[in-house]
């Protein structure tokens, strides 16, 4: 069975897995996860996988519409400062413990302690205070009004983690979940898998409707796809691309591909020479071919990137896509004193087939202009502490940085503000590029505090504007999520972030 226009198959690489247990679903990812604990990473595929054991007080649909899950109710004070949530009775936490307005209260304080050095920090920082009225309500007073501050609270970093579990283990908490969510923890190999088995207590009747749930990472991409051929997996994502259509024709097999949000780019350090040079940004903008990248590497389910924030993101402002001009890449780099070019690293933030794929032909294209590159894809170890814990901007080593991002709370903040404000730099956030620029800074915050969508849109179309004219980055592609699930599955969608949402998953028997 097949969605959208995806061919024939053919290619069993290999040996029939064992059967699978009726019930038990696995669920194949390209990433490890590096933490289950879901405020301490900036990675997708991670809140995926904690997503089994973790719920908040909110979280998104597969439209990226908020919906309520551990708040029933809340109610915003006119300046917009106070929020008061009213919250779900009779939930219980794995453990036992009963999830009330101190649970929530435990968890934001937690995460708002700059002694405790989570990473998403920056997501709540602007809490000022928070209250229990109440076992079942809660009152948020913020610094200075936050737009999106009910997005924050949907995405699934802001998770409820049993006040009880926290105390018991502090920051092992990353190997030992314990939430409200459909499953509960049973072990994580690290590098084979995450197991869940079924939470008898949980409050949504009906669910879940599998005895357990197991994740396993698998980088490589032909690998993951032989997993579904042979009915070793479920669930594959995301699956190689040029093996789309191979897949297809197996009456066994579900392939999906949809639209994303999800955006690959080079970002390029502005500290350090050359590329504190704008002409030499510019050049390597000038010197990769998108259109060829998109099929290279991507098989054709990826486009041009038209800008910083991909279509599909609330306040995404399209501009045109970098044109593919060697000529101008060697002119400016020769203006900018580079006429023999120079050498340089490349990084990959994965180590996936397609990454890698990826990486190879930026290698090639930037050859051709004269700049030799020397690639490595890192392994989440080396990704957190060579690039997102870097502790000193001047002697970060990075230099450029294949990676992507989705804006998971689904509007232009968090598109933005993580990756190319100042206050982002790492350890802090994500801004790679070591970019700042006190006019994107001020668009940014003026937007954060607005009321008025139109203004919103206006200071954010301005602040993309002047940061494609500053090219920190080389925008690449926004790609297509694609995956498969076996024909007895059903309940897992993946959704344009690139999340996951399995809390419906089922197996036919």
């Amino acid at each position: 069975m097949i969605l959208r226009s995806l061919l024939a198959t053919g290619l069993l690489c290999g040996l029939l897995g064992p059967a699978l247990a009726a019930g038990d679903p696995i669920l194949v990812l390209g990433n490890q996860p590096e933490t289950l604990d879901p405020y301490n990473t900036n990675t997708t595929l991670t809140t995926a996988v904690t997503k089994s054991f973790y719920e908040g007080l909110f979280e998104f649909d597969k439209d990226l519409k908020v919906q309520n899950v551990l708040a029933e109710s809340y109610e915003v004070s006119p300046d917009g400062l106070t929020y008061t949530f009213k919250l779900r009775e009779g939930v219980k936490f794995h453990d036992g413990t009963p999830f009330d307005g101190n649970a929530v209260k435990a968890n934001l304080e937690r995460v708002l302690n700059p002694e405790n050095r989570l990473a998403r920090y920056n997501q709540f920082n602007r809490i000022k205070t928070i209250e229990v009225v109440s076992p079942v309500s809660v009152r948020i007073t913020l610094k200075e009004p936050f737009g999106p501050f009910i997005n924050s609270l949907a995405h699934a970093s802001a998770a409820m983690i049993s006040p009880a579990a926290l105390q018991k283990w502090g920051k092992d908490i990353a190997f030992h979940p314990v939430g409200t969510g459909p499953f509960t923890f049973v072990e994580w190999k690290q590098t084979d898998s995450v197991k869940g088995a079924k939470f008898a207590g949980y409050w949504q009747a009906g669910l879940p409707k599998v005895d357990s749930i197991t994740w396993k990472p698998v980088t490589e991409n032909g690998t993951r796809a032989a997993m579904l051929q042979t009915g070793e997996a479920d669930f594959a994502f995301p699956l190689p691309y040029e093996q789309a259509k191979a897949l297809g024709d197996n009456k066994k097999l579900k392939v999906i591909a949809q639209d994303s949000i999800i955006e690959r780019y080079i970002s390029m350090n502005m500290l350090q020479k050359p590329f504190d040079d704008p002409r030499v940004r510019q050049a390597i903008n000038y010197a990769i071919n998108k259109e060829a990248l998109a099929k290279v590497a991507f098989s054709g389910y990826a486009s041009p990137a038209k800008g910083i924030v991909p279509a599909g993101v609330l306040y995404a402002h399209p501009m045109q896509a970098w044109p593919y001009d060697p000529a101008k890449a060697r002119q400016l780099l020769k203006e900018a004193g580079y006429g023999n070019g120079f050498e340089t690293t490349l990084w990959s933030a994965y180590t996936t087939s397609t990454a890698q794929k990826a990486i190879q032909f930026v290698q090639q294209q930037l050859a051709q202009v004269g700049i030799k590159v020397q690639t490595q894809a890192l392994e989440p170890g080396q990704r957190v502490e060579w690039v997102q814990t870097a502790p000193d901007p001047k002697t970060a080593r990075v230099r450029l940085y294949y990676a992507g991002w989705s804006s998971s709370t689904g509007e232009a903040d968090w598109a933005l503000r993580p990756l190319l404000s100042t206050e982002a730099w790492p350890p802090k956030l994500n801004n790679t590029a070591y970019y700042s620029n006190q006019e994107v800074d001020a668009l940014i915050a003026k937007a954060l505090v607005s009321t008025s969508d139109a203004e919103k849109a206006g200071l954010y179309a301005k602040a993309q504007e002047q940061i494609m004219k500053d090219a920190p980055w080389a925008p690449l592609v926004v790609e297509q999520n694609l995956y498969a699930t076996s024909s007895r599955l059903s309940g897992v969608v993946v959704m344009p972030d690139g999340n996951i949402d399995s809390r419906q998953v089922a197996v036919a028997p």
